[in-house]
C-alpha cells in the first residue's frame, strides 16, 4: 500500500534519527514508490567502482543516498521551524476547489 507523500522536490527538511541527525538540506528528487526522498549534503554515501578496461584504475564516487520520509521533518518557510504538513482546502477564483499544503504550526498555506 503506497500512502500519499507530504514532502516534494525543493522543500527545506531536517534530519530527525540517524546518523545525520540534525542536519538540514533541500529536496532534490522524491521517490513515492520507496517512500523516501534524497536530500542534498546529507546521507553521504561511497560506491566504489570496478575498472572497465585492463589497467586503469577503480573509482569511488559519492552520492546522496536516499532517506526515508520517517526520518525527516519539513521546515516551514514562514516561520522556519520544523512542523508537519497539513493540507487546506480553499475555493478558488472560479470557484472550484483548490487543495494546498498548510503548515501545522503558523497555519500558513504555501
Amino acid at each position: 500500500m503506497m500512502t500519499r507523500m507530504k514532502l516534494k522536490t525543493g522543500d527545506m527538511v531536517k534530519v530527525l534519527r540517524g546518523k545525520n541527525a540534525g542536519k538540514t538540506g533541500k529536496v532534490s528528487q522524491a521517490l513515492p514508490q520507496l517512500n523516501a526522498v534524497v536530500v542534498d549534503g546529507v546521507n553521504v554515501t561511497i560506491r566504489h567502482l570496478r575498472s572497465q578496461k585492463r589497467g586503469e584504475k577503480g573509482q569511488r564516487v559519492e552520492f546522496f543516498a536516499p532517506i526515508s520520509v520517517a526520518n525527516l521533518a519539513f521546515i516551514c518557510p514562514k516561520c522556519q521551524k520544523p512542523t508537519r504538513v497539513g493540507y487546506h482546502l480553499s475555493t478558488g477564483e472560479n470557484g472550484n476547489t483548490v487543495k494546498s499544503r498548510q503548515c501545522k504550526k503558523c497555519k500558513e498555506t504555501f
